[in-house]
């Protein structure tokens, strides 16, 4: 089996690409393709390799685990429902404060995800992976903090209403409660991780599906059903947002079953200090000091979390003192008298 750095590795890869691929999608600026399509897509796309390969373990000579108990498949649709509520929060957040304000905000998902791992998995996390934890919010938040001068303020950060921050709270918990309750589905028994991901990605297609119908309806199908318009506008690097998109989530999947949430965390924080990194030689993005000093921390942060506590604690050597010779003392007894 392959090792979980190599997945988390390429799961940062492919995350940092993401926002690129996405822009270079655009047309002056703008989509004009129906952008709800391509999670609906990226669903798709996941059940399909997931099916396809389900039945290459299903012909292999040892059967894989399959459990269709209802009790079971009816837990498969939470992580859908959860972050379709997520994304509606996400809409209502960015209501009341700008696009920066909630990227920081964003961080909290992180410090979240520990405590949720720690309450619901009872995975217990040592005092340095603590340290390491908050850590990593404070450098991708330090690498999101623009600078105060003539042409920025600080001041919008402190300056939304308390329903902001209050709705950024929450989307946060919400985004670490659908990644801890996902690895609490793929490590709750010992089900082949193909037929989980097939009853995960059925679930998020009909969901996905849902949400393009209920936009029609809203709509009063002006454009036409989405079924007809599916396609619209679409051009190869749409097609690669699609491609991106389904296999970061198959290689989610596989670190909710073979990693942990922590480990997913840490991929796409740095995937999004690689992406600002790759920004500034692809879009002219101008690097600040708060980007490198942000990387450093997140950097030592990933040392403090994955290196051995041998690396990071020098204990002084005790050498055992070498233990004091006897000596014999002659005794003479005297003979009574």
């Amino acid at each position: 089996m392959m090792k979980w750095f190599y997945v988390a590795g390429l799961l940062t890869i492919l995350t940092s690409s993401q926002g690129i691929l996405t822009t270079l999608s655009q047309s002056n600026g703008r989509y004009v393709y129906d952008y709800a399509t391509v999670p609906f897509l990226a669903e798709v796309l996941k059940l399909v390799v997931s099916s396809f390969l389900l039945w290459r373990e299903c012909r292999a000579s040892s059967s894989p685990r399959i459990t269709t108990e209802w009790k079971s498949v009816r837990l498969f649709p939470i992580p859908s429902i959860i972050y379709l509520i997520h994304n509606n929060v996400q809409f209502a957040t960015l209501t009341y404060v700008d696009t920066s304000t909630y990227q920081i905000m964003g961080n909290l998902k992180i410090v979240t995800t520990g405590i949720l791992f720690r309450l619901f998995l009872r995975r217990k996390l040592s005092n340095l992976q603590w340290m390491a934890v908050i850590l990593l919010a404070v450098g991708t938040t330090t690498s999101q903090v623009k600078g105060c001068g003539v042409y920025s303020s600080c001041d919008s950060l402190l300056s939304a209403p308390i329903q902001g921050y209050m709705l950024g709270i929450l989307s946060a918990c919400l985004s670490a409660l659908a990644g801890v309750y996902t690895e609490f589905l793929m490590k709750k028994n010992d089900d082949s991780l193909y037929w989980q991901n097939v009853q995960l990605y059925t679930f998020g297609a009909i969901f996905n599906m849902a949400r393009l119908l209920m936009d029609d309806f809203k709509n009063g199908f002006e454009n036409g059903p989405w079924w007809q318009r599916l396609f619209n506008g679409y051009s190869v690097s749409t097609w690669m947002v699609v491609l991106n998109l389904g296999s970061t989530g198959l290689l989610v999947s596989w670190l909710m079953k073979y990693a942990d949430n922590i480990v997913k965390v840490y991929s796409t924080s740095m995937a999004m200090l690689l992406t600002m990194v790759l920004s500034v030689y692809l879009f002219e993005f101008k690097p600040t000091l708060q980007l490198f000093l942000g990387i450093i921390i997140c950097m030592m942060s990933l040392h403090m979390y994955f290196a051995p506590a041998s690396m990071l604690v020098d204990l002084p050597v005790m050498s055992k003192a070498a233990p004091e010779t006897l000596n014999e003392v002659a005794v003479e007894r005297t003979p009574a008298t």
